[in-house]
């Protein structure tokens, strides 16, 4: 089975963003890059499903510039086969439908029978990516998965719905987008990592996945970024040093005067 590991990299959940000078962006200056946590479920997932058959490959693929690379060698130390890095300027300012014809177009040319991805990349936390990778390769889906079983041919996924527990087979080859509690990712161990510094990437740019610069990047894209704000600052705390029948009251009228909660 080769199954494709689709990843995305983030800033580390406890960088400090800055927003850019163009007001659109963040500013990388300092960043620290990471594998989106969701994917990396998604990788260790296939990792699993590979060992549990005896055989198969898994094939690590990202979107990004130049420093994306970073991520995919994460995958090869954790013991993805090979790698796969679309990297081109036309890539950039892709929305979610753009992002999913350049996945399409790899998933094509790297041929698969199953595609693992996160459910959304934090930050942005966009879940549309996988489900519109899966319209356009025209294979069933199923999202949010927190139980996987691979079977002959087909798929047993289970997730958590509003009030309930989903179990959904689907036929292969198709799309899993992964959600936290799928499993615990696995720390790579040195000699993987060494192995990892080895092992080629492989590139494809826009013309060599046969892909319409018009339809992906900013120029196809239908949906941009404006303006990025940062959350305003959180106003400073009271604290109520009378005794506790004053504080309840001053507390209570803070409520209802300046709160307006009560």
């Amino acid at each position: 089975m080769k199954i494709v590991v689709a990843i995305v990299q983030v800033p580390d959940t406890e960088t400090r963003i800055v927003i850019g000078r163009d007001g659109r962006s963040i500013d990388e200056t300092g960043v620290t890059w990471i594998v989106n946590p969701y994917d990396e479920y998604a990788a260790e997932e296939a990792l699993k499903i590979k060992e549990a058959m005896g055989s198969g490959e898994v094939v690590a693929v990202t979107i990004g510039p130049e420093r994306a690379a970073a991520a995919l060698r994460t995958c090869l130390a954790m013991g993805a086969d090979r790698a796969l890095h679309l990297d081109d300027p036309a890539f950039e300012g892709s929305d979610a439908l753009g992002l999913a014809r350049i996945l399409a177009a790899a998933v094509k040319e790297v041929g698969a029978d199953l595609v693992l991805t996160g459910q959304y990349a934090v930050g942005t936390d966009n879940r549309q990516t996988g489900v519109m990778l899966a319209q356009l390769l025209d294979w069933p889906h199923v999202s949010v998965v927190t139980k996987l079983e691979v079977k002959e041919g087909s798929v047993v996924a289970h997730r958590e719905i509003e009030g309930a527990h989903e179990v959904v087979e689907a036929p292969l080859p198709c799309v899993i987008t992964a959600q936290k509690g799928l499993n615990e990712p696995r720390y790579a161990s040195l000699k993987g990592i060494m192995a990892a510094k080895k092992k080629p990437i492989d590139k494809k740019n826009a013309a060599g996945l046969g892909l319409d610069p018009a339809t992906i990047g900013s120029a196809g894209a239908r949906i941009a970024i404006q303006k990025l704000e940062l959350p305003p600052p959180k106003p400073a705390g009271k604290v109520f040093k009378d005794d506790v029948a004053t504080a309840v009251k001053e507390v209570a009228r803070l409520l209802h005067e300046e709160a307006k909660v009560i």
